[in-house]
């Protein structure tokens, strides 16, 4: 029989309403998947009637936009707890062991290094050398690959609230043994760190699941930049009061405060948080009914069939993932060895080094949350189809990183400019949060939680080398050494930009639509 397409009709009648569906011949497949690209408004009839029906519910006080602000209190937890070790990493070697055995102090004139408060001279201190610490860093990514598909999958079959919910508490807790585990040795503190990789490699698939049954199609970018706004501020925060807590307390003190943190968030969202719309009590019947009509043009899938063979080979998904690792590939490097970088090479000191390696995610925040509000300005206001927007985003979120991060290779001891480009680099990254980054919903909204777990376990692979292959080409710490890795970044990030220009998409794929019959009442 030949391939199949779906296309929809509405029949009314007095019992209910039928979607028909009719085969579409093989050799027009390639054509319909081009004219799908094309405006929005060219939908479907179906899609068109029930769009017309759906009236906005207020954003104020609304449960959509708390579910919002209380997952990105969340992913500010999960990287907190992810990015606390790359500025700890600094306070917990032994100065002299390392200047004696990689190189003598920083490449540039150390800045102003005030004396540590006495008491927090009783804090361990390990002679790791630059492999292990590579080891140590990347450890974290290799628990975090473990959950990615597992957590799209479960999240759809147990519900995704308690699986996010669990997930940040075991990391949470773990997070607080890290200190113990840094006394009894290097190997105890990487298998802690890839036991912090497991709870928080369902977060991100179970939050996407969650956002298939909670956001309008056309507040996607607002919501969804909100809610991950929280792993940059995560970042933002936890780099600078990382560095304070160790200057003023001591480095154990990094895991046991924020440790502390995401207990706080689990009680609050253990609460507050439902699954979906239909079974939270508090919401209006307003909102209810404008998020559940919305998303009846994404038609949902089977509970029981899951189109594993379509899926796997479906190239707009394989635009995603090639995007997503290149990306990361950048976004881990600096995540895990910027302190190392500012302390080696620019010679910052402990306070100086978490201020100065959060600029670039603070900018990074900034971006992400203006990209979120004007990618949905050009869809609903301007009528700019979907995959223009997101391949535009993208483009920009890629490219403009790359040069920058080469720039700031040839800043040399400039500090100043170092940090601008290092900044400016990672601040357009942020665009790409309306890009790539959340395309999972565009093209199969029902499937979004297992397609960000494919997407992530690949994304994720850059975390695990990333910093290992950076510390093995950074052994002697000079600035042609760090030009190096800078450039690999680079070409990677340019090469997943361009990929997903060819391939991406903008539309729900016809592998994520499923038929549907539906007796009126």
């Amino acid at each position: 029989m030949d391939a199949v397409l779906v296309r929809e009709v509405l029949l009314l009648g007095s019992k209910g309403k039928l979607l028909v569906y009719w085969p579409l011949p093989a050799e027009n497949m390639e054509r319909y998947d081009s004219d799908t690209e094309k405006d929005e408004q060219q939908r479907p009839l179906l899609h068109r009637r029930q769009d017309d029906k759906v009236h906005r519910a207020p954003a104020c006080c609304s449960s959509r936009y708390g579910l919002a602000l209380l997952s990105s209190y969340g992913f500010f937890v999960v990287y907190s707890l992810r990015v606390n070790l790359s500025v700890a990493m600094v306070d917990m070697l032994n100065n002299t062991h390392q200047s004696s055995s990689n190189h003598s102090g920083s490449v540039c004139n150390p800045h102003g290094n005030p004396v540590q408060p006495k008491h927090n001279q009783s804090a361990g201190v390990y002679n790791w050398d630059s492999a292990t610490q590579g080891w140590i860093l990347g450890s974290f990514f290799y628990g975090y690959i473990l959950t990615q598909i597992p957590g799209g999958y479960l999240a759809g079959r147990c519900g995704a609230k308690w699986l996010m919910g669990f997930g940040v508490l075991g990391t949470a807790l773990f997070t607080l043994l890290t200190p113990l585990a840094a006394d009894l040795g290097a190997s105890y503190l990487i298998v802690v760190r890839v036991l912090e990789g497991v709870g928080e490699g369902v977060t991100f698939p179970a939050m996407y699941t969650m956002w298939a049954s909670w956001a309008p199609p056309l507040e996607r970018s607002r919501l969804l930049t909100i809610s991950y706004i929280g792993a940059q501020l995560g970042t933002v925060v936890a780099l600078p009061l990382s560095g304070e807590i160790c200057f003023y307390m001591g480095w154990p003190y990094v895991f046991y405060l924020f440790g502390a943190v995401g207990l706080v968030w689990f009680v609050l969202w253990a609460f507050l948080v439902f699954d979906s719309p239909n079974s939270h009590p508090r919401i209006s019947e307003q909102e209810r009914l404008y998020i559940t009509n919305s998303l009846k043009n994404e038609l949902s899938a089977s509970s029981g069939h899951i189109p594993w063979r379509a899926i796997v080979t479906s190239m707009p998904l394989m635009a995603i993932v090639v995007a997503h690792f290149s990306y990361n590939w950048t976004f881990y490097t600096l995540l895990t060895l910027l302190p190392t970088y500012m302390n080696d090479i620019l010679g910052f000191s402990i306070q100086q080094n978490g201020f100065l390696s959060a600029l670039p995610y603070l900018g990074c925040a900034l971006m992400a949350v203006l990209s979120g509000q004007v990618a949905d300005y050009l869809r609903e206001t301007c009528l700019y189809p979907t995959v223009i927007v997101r391949k535009s985003f993208s483009l920009i979120g890629m490219i403009g990183p790359a040069v920058f991060l080469v720039a700031a290779g040839y800043t040399g001891c400039n500090y100043s400019l170092a940090v601008t480009f290092l900044t400016i680099s990672s601040a357009l990254g942020g665009v790409s949060a309306s890009g790539f980054n959340i395309n999972h919903l565009d093209i199969a909204p029902s499937y979004a939680g297992i397609l960000l777990g494919i997407t992530n376990t690949f994304a994720t692979i850059p975390g695990m080398v990333g910093p290992v292959i950076a510390r093995a080409l950074t052994h002697s710490n000079t600035i042609e050494e760090w030009q190096t890795v800078f450039y690999i970044a680079a070409a990677i990030n340019v090469f997943g930009a361009l990929f997903y220009t060819v391939f991406g998409r903008g539309t729900v794929q016809p592998w994520a639509i499923h038929t549907t019959y539906s007796h009126g009442d």
